[in-house]
């Protein structure tokens, strides 16, 4: 009975610290893989806010570079790992961008998040967008 009790209560506590599973954590801007294959230089500001969003972070400073900043965390330390797409303008058109995002993840993170009801459901068929 006291091994029962010890392993008992040696599970309630390890069960809420995060020791034996955690949930990879998504944030920022999650680009989609067709859309940022679009880009294309000379392209204006809105066609490329309509195709990819606007920037996560707004640099008053910088208007004429948009960055796209996305962060993963996956493991239970808490590693997390940072990817930047930077894009720069000259005048309104797209002149370059660099850097790198997540486009692997695109249809694993919708099927994730479909899974935790995260995403709209269609009012009409009752199937997930």
């Amino acid at each position: 009975m006291r091994k029962f009790l010890l392993i008992a209560a040696l599970a309630s506590l390890t069960a809420g610290c995060g020791i034996l599973y955690k949930q990879p954590i998504y944030q920022g801007n999650l680009l989609d893989k067709a859309a940022v294959d679009q880009l294309a230089v000379g392209q204006s500001k809105q066609q490329v806010q309509a195709l990819i969003g606007s920037p996560s972070i707004a640099d008053p400073f910088h208007a004429q570079r948009w960055d796209y900043a996305a962060t993963e965390r996956t493991n239970r330390r808490g590693t997390t790992e940072i990817k930047n797409l930077t894009l720069h303008f000259q005048g309104d058109t797209l002149a370059s961008w660099e850097g790198e995002y997540f486009p692997e993840n695109d249809l694993q993170l919708s099927s994730d998040m479909g899974r935790f009801g995260n995403l709209a459901k269609d009012k009409k068929k009752g199937a997930r967008r």
